[in-house]
């Protein structure tokens, strides 16, 4: 089942159940990824589905931190709201210590042995965890792992 049945079907149930918040996040959800369809000019793979999700995802945790910052705690639960349902759509996310394996295994893959091979390690990390780990968390990693 595609995602936008899931997204559909999970609109009819939280009408069905009168749910505005949720209703309202899985509208935003489906309109971005038929917008992303309309761009693309096709159906959109799972991969192109999951790269959607995770724009929105992070788009939210970046206002939730900007709603932090600016003592907005109203916008704050909303938004957090709104990544619990986001969440559902979304592969599941590797830990830090499965990001720090993948990253590890790289190193040795590509013989990386300063930052001067970040580009090389970033490169060939990212299409393996793309949509299961966060860039920012990736990134980290790997500069730990190149400065030891």
């Amino acid at each position: 089942m595609s995602l936008l049945n899931d997204l559909t079907a999970d609109m009819v149930s939280a009408m069905k159940n009168r749910d505005k918040e949720t209703l309202a996040t899985v509208r935003m959800l489906k309109a971005a990824v038929q917008n992303e369809q309309i761009e693309q000019g096709h159906d959109l793979t799972s991969d192109e589905e999951v790269a959607v999700m995770a724009r929105e995802y992070k788009q939210r945790k970046e206002s939730l931190e900007e709603f932090e910052q600016a003592g907005r705690q109203d916008l704050v639960d909303k938004t957090k709201a709104e990544m619990k349902v986001v969440e559902k759509y979304m592969p599941q996310q590797l830990s830090a210590d499965d990001v720090k394996k993948i990253v590890d295994e790289t190193i040795k893959a590509v013989n990386a042995s300063s930052m001067k091979d970040f580009g090389k390690v970033m490169g060939a990390v990212m299409p393996k965890v793309k949509g299961q780990a966060d860039g920012k968390l990736v990134n980290q990693t790997v500069k730990e792992e190149l400065n030891k």
